[in-house]
């Protein structure tokens, strides 16, 4: 088999993958119906990837990768930009690769589907993507914050687990928003709004968090 017609026979197994994990998940999804979608042999996958684990796990770093280099987490800004900036553009860029819609549109529904039924392949998206982004977050909050803690202090990563959730809220009960706001739009122009108000939220929260954490203690141990 020639090189070019190996690659594309890897390239279409992929592209099906992607609709049928996405659409079906893990568990449920076959090899067959991926190869009979791809025009694919069923041997092919064994091929290219060892097996439908393989194929798997392919298809989620690919996922991640692709994601990245359309919007990247610092959206092109220069090195020392503001932490404000800066949040705004690690805001918008996960939910860009969350939201957006287009050929790859798959890719925030398959990574949506491994968060709610993870599989093996998951730690090695964790290590290899996921947690690389973490810490940037967490950087980007730890500078914020301003009260000298760093970006591993428990409080800094509460903080931005409070971000990040906003963000994956909206992806996760989008169908719920389209009920309760129908007018809300996740075309370009909706997530950068959408973007600008998470940002503008968090930097009320980030700027004001030692004064009101400490209130919320109080509270809390009145009850």
């Amino acid at each position: 088999m020639a090189q070019d017609s190996r690659d594309d026979t890897k390239r279409r197994l992929l592209d099906a993958a992607g609709e049928v994990f996405s659409r079906q998940g893990f568990k449920a999804a076959t090899v067959r119906t991926i190869c009979r979608m791809a025009g694919a042999n069923v041997a092919a996958v064994h091929y290219h990837f060892g097996g439908k684990d393989g194929l798997y796990a392919a298809l989620l770093t690919e996922a991640f990768e692709n994601g990245l280099r359309r919007h990247p987490p610092d959206l092109g800004l220069p090195a020392g930009a503001p932490a404000e900036a800066r949040l705004f553009a690690f805001i918008h860029s996960f939910l860009l690769r969350m939201l957006g819609e287009g050929k790859s549109a798959w890719c925030g529904k398959l990574m949506d589907r491994e968060m709610r039924e993870p599989t093996q392949a998951l730690d090695q998206v964790v290590e290899r993507h996921i947690m690389p982004l973490a810490a940037q977050l967490r950087a980007i909050v730890a500078d914020l914050l301003g009260n000298g803690a760093g970006a591993d202090d428990p409080q800094t990563r509460l903080c931005a687990m409070s971000v990040a959730g906003q963000c994956q809220y909206v992806f996760r009960s989008k169908a719920i928003i389209d009920r309760l706001a129908p007018g809300m739009r996740f075309d370009e122009a909706g997530i950068r709004a959408l973007a600008g108000h998470i940002t503008g939220f968090s930097l009320c929260a980030l700027k004001n968090f030692a004064q009101h954490a400490e209130m919320a203690d109080k509270a809390a141990g009145a009850l």
